[in-house]
């Protein structure tokens, strides 16, 4: 029983009432009751880590999402994601979040992982990074795939939040679990492969209005296609870096 973690929850479920958010989920059986396991999230929207702990609630379960460590630090959200038990992530330390989130496997809880890191901006399945599938390996649990579409509607990069009541409907589908298997290149590309096909099924009924910004291009939408969108985020990358080494932060 965990009762400041269930309490937020109940407000962000008035929430999302307010906001008139329509859930649709399938899959939920694929959560397990007991045990450790990596839930693996796509990401296309600020809100993807409240929207994914709804189907673990099902079973009456928690998840310990890896956050940046500046949401941490900050004196307010920090203390409520320290008692809520996430786990933080310093990119110059990655190996004590990477130690802490198999520890945490290990005593049966579900970790919550974006592979792609960051938000994806096409919103397709970006090139995925390899921690998921190794902590799931080293700690031996399996990988719980959880596919998100229509959060990036709500709130996504490079566009203003709606977060008034807007109707939105959002979609989720958790997989069968994916086994640990070795080497961990071999289970990251399978879990991209089967989160790509998942959301592809996702997407098929949903309705698409051709040339509105959330929508992929791929389906007719005004988003940058995934080769577009890497190259906008290789270009952040290197302006960010420029300003830390010129000594102006992030």
């Amino acid at each position: 029983m965990e009762p400041f973690y269930r309490s937020i929850i109940g407000v962000a479920r008035t929430l999302f009432f307010a906001e008139g958010l329509k859930f649709t989920i399938s899959g939920a059986e694929h959560i397990p009751a007991s045990g450790g396991a990596v839930i693996a999230i796509n990401h296309t929207g600020y809100m993807d880590f409240t929207y994914a702990g709804i189907p673990v609630r099902e079973v009456k379960r928690y998840v310990r999402f890896m956050a940046k460590k500046e949401v941490f630090d900050n004196k307010i959200s920090g203390p409520m994601m320290r008692t809520m038990r996430h786990i933080p992530v310093d990119r110059s330390a990655g190996a004590d979040s990477y130690r802490a989130a198999v520890d945490a496997l290990r005593g049966g809880e579900l970790i919550g992982v974006f592979p792609e890191a960051t938000i994806s901006r096409s919103f397709e399945i970006k090139e995925f990074k390899s921690g998921a599938a190794r902590m799931a390996i080293e700690a031996g649990v399996p990988i719980i795939p959880l596919v998100i579409w229509g959060s990036q509607r709500v709130w996504t990069k490079g566009h203003p939040k709606r977060l008034g009541r807007t109707n939105t409907p959002i979609s989720m589908a958790v997989g069968e679990p994916i086994a640990p298997i070795e080497p961990a290149e071999v289970l990251s590309a399978n879990l991209h492969a089967t989160m790509e096909t998942m959301l592809h099924t996702l997407q098929e009924g949903y309705d698409h209005p051709a040339g509105q910004y959330w929508v992929p291009a791929r389906l007719g939408g005004s988003a940058p296609t995934l080769e577009e969108a890497n190259r906008m985020d290789a270009e952040e990358a290197q302006a960010k870096a420029a300003r830390r080494a010129a000594g102006g932060g992030s």
